[in-house]
């Protein structure tokens, strides 16, 4: 089993920085890649980032291209979204998430992946 506990949400303003910080326990040896996902009420869990545990190869959602990056720490067995120039409509509760299985590519869908975090919400004000 692995847990995930991410931290770092808040409130900011627009055009404003966050970071969000993901730190995963236990079986961290099985993990093969992790994402951040995003939600808003009536809406799906869709991938914003993610990146593959021991390689570079990454992904991001159009909508966050060049305002987020996503980094992992394997030695603190973290994973952090640096989010920038944010807008109302990354308004949403974030979930972190780990695969554990090995594939092609980096995972988007959430059905991939096996563990998640509890969510951390971001609130971008106008």
């Amino acid at each position: 089993q692995v847990q995930l506990v991410e931290s770092g949400g808040g409130l900011v303003q627009v055009e404003g920085s966050l970071t969000l910080s993901c730190a995963a326990s236990g079986r961290t040896s099985s993990i093969a890649a992790m994402g951040w996902f995003r939600q808003t009420p009536g809406k799906a869990r869709e991938c914003v980032s993610a990146i593959r545990w021991t390689e570079d190869s990454t992904y991001y959602a159009d909508s966050v291209k060049g305002r987020f990056t996503i980094s992992r720490d394997n030695d603190k067995n973290t994973v952090h979204l640096q989010m920038n120039n944010l807008k109302p409509e990354d308004t949403a509760v974030y979930y972190c998430a780990a695969d554990r299985d090995i594939r092609l590519g980096v995972p988007t869908s959430r059905y991939a992946y096996d563990y998640w975090g509890q969510g951390t919400q971001v609130t971008v004000s106008s």
